[in-house]
């Protein structure tokens, strides 16, 4: 189950009032920094910028190109020690509904690979050691020394 805080809005669509909810000046920083993370190729500066965005970003991350980072609220992001967050995968902290916004925390634990192209989505945890297939879409925890894959990602086997 995801870890979601929920906030209703008085508009038939909360994302049109997104300016309101966030600093439009803190999310063009944030948008700015993580879209030139999705190219660079050193991992040090990555890392780096990233924490300017309010990011906990472990040891030895390394986040690969094309990654997309919830710019929104990059600060609910953690990314523990020595993972590896593969080609094009997206890390989101939020959902914007019809009538109301959700945030959670996202919890990438030690020695995490999320391969590539997967989706991890807003208030979910994936526990140390553990690996998300390819093409995933990862709505719910995710136990340490675990195996999960596909849409939506399911236990596959411990490791």
């Amino acid at each position: 189950m995801r870890k979601l805080s929920s906030f209703k809005t008085q508009t038939a669509n909360s994302l049109t009032k997104w300016h309101q909810i966030r600093n439009p000046f803190r999310i063009a920083f944030n948008f700015c920094i993580i879209f030139l993370c999705r190219y660079l190729p050193s991992f040090t500066l990555k890392r780096f910028l990233l924490r300017l965005t309010g990011m906990k970003i472990g040891k030895n991350v390394s986040v690969a190109a094309l990654v997309m980072l919830d710019f929104f609220w990059p600060e609910l992001i953690e990314i523990k020690d020595n993972s590896i967050i593969g080609f094009g995968a997206t890390v989101l902290a939020h959902e914007f509904l019809i009538k109301e916004y959700r945030t959670g925390k996202v919890i990438i634990g030690k020695n995490v690979l999320i391969g590539a192209n997967s989706t991890v989505l807003a208030g979910v945890e994936l526990g140390d050691n553990s690996v998300i297939g390819s093409m995933s879409l990862v709505n719910s925890d995710v136990p340490e020394n675990s195996f999960f894959a596909g849409i939506p990602a399911r236990f596959v086997k411990k490791i």
